[in-house]
C-alpha cells in the first residue's frame, strides 16, 4: 500500500494527489459525545471519526457569504506565502499540505505558482496527527518519486502550535534515521498563534475553508491512524465520502479564490518581499493567551483549549463545547461562530486577554456548567 498512490478525493488529479488508505468502506464514525468521551477516556482521536456536520441552508448561506467577504483577503495571503515558498526553496520544491486543513491552502498555493511561473509544482496531501507523528511511509513516496527535491510543508493556520511542534520532531526523526535534510519549516496562511515562520497573515481572519469540514477539503475525512485498519506498510487511512458530492464546494472555493490571483499578485508579492526582508521569527505570544485563559477558567489539559477562528470552528463542528471566548467587538465578524453556537446552545463570553479573535473551550467530562 506504501508503494501505490490510490486515486481519492474531488479535486482534479492536477491539483493534489492524497497519499491516503481509503478507508471509505469501514464504519468508523462515532457521535460527538460518545468520541468526547473516548477521547477524555484516553483513547487518541485518530482511531476513529466524527459524524461529519450537515450544514444548514442558513449556515451554508454564511459559507457563501464569507467567501464572497473574504476572497481577496485569502488570495493575498496564499499569494504572499507562495512567493516566500520560491523566494526562499525556488522551484524544484514538492508542495505537501497536510490533511485535511492544508490541502485546499495547497491547492491554491499550487495554482498560483503555476499561474505566475508556468510551472507545476507536485502536490501531494499527507497525514500529521498530534502525538502520533507524521506518516513516514508517504514521505518516502514522495522522495522516492521526486530524488533531489525540497520539500514544503504547508497547512491552513496555527491554533497552539501543535502541529508547529509536531512536525518538527518528526522531521527531525525522519532526517536522523534516513540520512535527509527536509526543512520543517511550515507555511500557513495565518499564524495568530506566531509560531511560524513562513505565513500570508498574523490576522487571526476567518478562512472560509475553516467552516466546513470534508465538503470543502475534496471530500476527504479527518485522517485516521488505528492498528485494526492501518498496516505497518500503509499510509495513514481517511475516508472519501462520495455521498456528500451534491454538497461539495471544494473546487468552488478554489476557483472562487483563485480568480483574484490577478488582482492579489501585485499586493502579494510586495508582502513576501517585506516579510523575506524582516524574517519575523515566531515569538509563540499565543502560548501566553493559552496559560491565561487556563488559569482564569481552571483548566487542567491545554488540549481542552481550541485557539483561533479555525480552532474554535472545529470545536463547534466536532467537539463538545464548554463556552466559546471572543474579543469585545468582533461578533460581526464571527458570525459562523455565532450561529454554531447558537444551534448548539454554547454560550458566549468576551475576554480581552489573549491574540487571538475568538476561543472555543472544551467541556471535560463530568463538568458542569
Amino acid at each position: 500500500m506504501a508503494h501505490v498512490a490510490a486515486g481519492m478525493g474531488s479535486y482534479p488529479e492536477s491539483d493534489v494527489t492524497f497519499l491516503l488508505k481509503d478507508l471509505s468502506g469501514i464504519s468508523i464514525e462515532k457521535s460527538t459525545r460518545e468520541r468526547e468521551s473516548l477521547i477524555q477516556g484516553g483513547m487518541h482521536y485518530s482511531e476513529m471519526l466524527p459524524v461529519e456536520y450537515k450544514p444548514t441552508e442558513e449556515y451554508m448561506k454564511l459559507f457563501y457569504a464569507s467567501l464572497e467577504e473574504e476572497k481577496r483577503k485569502v488570495a493575498v495571503a496564499v499569494g504572499t506565502v507562495a512567493e516566500q515558498i520560491v523566494q526562499t526553496r525556488g522551484l524544484n520544491t514538492v508542495l505537501c499540505s497536510l490533511a485535511r486543513a492544508g490541502t485546499p491552502i495547497g491547492v491554491l498555493i499550487k495554482r498560483y505558482i503555476e499561474r505566475k511561473y508556468e510551472i507545476a509544482l507536485p502536490h501531494y496531501s499527507i497525514s500529521i496527527i498530534r502525538d502520533r507523528g507524521i506518516d513516514e511511509n508517504a514521505l518516502h513516496y514522495i522522495l522516492r518519486h521526486h530524488p533531489g527535491s525540497g520539500v514544503a510543508f504547508i497547512d491552513g493556520w496555527t491554533g497552539k502550535g501543535a502541529i508547529t511542534n509536531e512536525l518538527t520532531r518528526a522531521v527531525r526523526t525522519f532526517n536522523e534515521a534516513n540520512g535527509t535534510e527536509l526543512s520543517a519549516e511550515l507555511a500557513v496562511l495565518a499564524d495568530p498563534g506566531y509560531c511560524s515562520s513562513l505565513f500570508g497573515t498574523r490576522e487571526d481572519f476567518l478562512i472560509p475553508s475553516a467552516c466546513l469540514n470534508s465538503t470543502v477539503s475534496g471530500l476527504v475525512s479527518r485522517t485516521v491512524l488505528n492498528g485494526k485498519w492501518i498496516g505497518k506498510e500503509d499510509f495513514h487511512g481517511a475516508k472519501y465520502y462520495a455521498d456528500l458530492r451534491e454538497e461539495d464546494v471544494s473546487n468552488l472555493y478554489v476557483d472562487t479564490v483563485a480568480a483574484e490571483f490577478p488582482a492579489a499578485e501585485k499586493q502579494a508579492a510586495e508582502t513576501a518581499a517585506r516579510l523575506l526582508k524582516k524574517r519575523e521569527e515566531p515569538d509563540w505570544r499565543g502560548l501566553a493567551a493559552i496559560k491565561s485563559i487556563q488559569n482564569d477558567f481552571g483548566i487542567d489539559n491545554t488540549h481542552f483549549i481550541k485557539p483561533g477562528v479555525g480552532e474554535t470552528t472545529r470545536v463547534l463542528l466536532r467537539r463538545v463545547p464548554w463556552k466559546i471566548l471572543i474579543q469585545p467587538g468582533s461578533k460581526h465578524r464571527l458570525k459562523h461562530i455565532m450561529l454554531l453556537a447558537e444551534e448548539r446552545g454554547v454560550p458566549i463570553e468576551e475576554y480581552t486577554d489573549m491574540s487571538y479573535s475568538c476561543c472555543g473551550l472544551i467541556r471535560p467530562v463530568g463538568r458542569g456548567k
